[in-house]
């Protein structure tokens, strides 16, 4: 079986930027370990990318601090995660969960069998929202997501969001 690793929006805005936090730096060494444990070509990398009228955006409006905005500082990974990936799949995504990812790896689970792990930021935003667009688009594939490689918004939004993604079968391990 074919082992797919989704690495969510680990930019630096999210990490130790504009939306950063303790808990987010927290998980970066753990996330280039588990990237590290699968074979690249079975990466998927997702980049929150926005352009510079974000503010004027439903997003913006509703959390008014300007963020990932393509070819700025923040929406490049962290230096470390990006010392990883190369040759990885990328997917820039202009919302919270990415269609396109989803489109993209159901085409390779109608070729072979596949399961899915998703690490990343932040899991009561983007790594939910994926978690659930996959599990909509492929609802027998095995899918899970490492709270070890996760961080939320707040540490009580990242266990909501757990929770959630255990509700919808969508397995939390480490």
């Amino acid at each position: 079986m074919r082992k797919i690793l989704v690495v969510v929006d680990m930019q630096k805005d999210f990490v130790d930027g504009a939306l950063g936090s303790k808990e987010a730096v927290a998980i970066v060494p753990a996330v280039v370990k588990k990237i590290k444990s699968y074979n690249i070509k079975d990466v998927f990398v997702t980049r929150d990318t926005h352009q510079s009228d974000y503010m004027e955006t439903q997003e913006g409006k509703n959390l008014p601090i300007v963020h990932c905005v393509e070819g700025t500082d923040g929406w490049q990974l962290d230096s470390r995660v990006e010392e990883v990936v190369e040759g990885a799949t990328f997917i820039n995504k202009p919302t919270f969960g990415s269609t396109v990812l989803a489109d993209t790896i159901k085409t390779i689970s109608e070729k072979e069998n596949i399961e899915i792990e998703l690490i990343g930021l932040c899991t009561d935003i983007c790594v939910v929202s994926n978690a659930l667009l996959l599990k909509a688009s492929m609802p027998e594939v095995p899918i899970s997501v490492d709270p070890k490689c996760c961080a939320g918004v707040t540490p009580e939004k990242h266990e909501a969001a757990l929770e959630t993604m255990r509700s919808c079968q969508i397995f939390v391990r480490s």
